[in-house]
């Protein structure tokens, strides 16, 4: 799996269970904290392609993947994939 890159804020529960959802299952990850890097709203849509409501947002190498439902979703179905293989 490519590196996944996290965009979230302190005291968000789904930002550090997609945290701890790479930790677990090992996955190479990056934390950005939008507030301590100075990442607006509008930076946040920029990079993602459309509208930013919530965090986190997170990316597969380049490609959005959503918030932590879809990512855990993500997660199962690449382990399930090579888990066939």
């Amino acid at each position: 799996m490519k590196r996944v890159t996290i965009f979230g804020k302190e005291g968000c529960g789904f930002c550090r269970r997609a945290k701890e959802l790479c930790e677990i299952r090992g996955i190479d990850f990056r934390y950005i904290d939008i507030h301590q890097e100075g990442i607006s709203k509008a930076d946040l849509e920029k990079t993602v392609g459309k509208p930013v409501e919530t965090v986190p947002q997170i990316f597969c190498g380049q490609d959005h993947i959503g918030g932590y439902t879809e990512f855990a979703a993500f997660v199962e179905q690449a382990l399930a994939e090579t888990e066939t293989e």
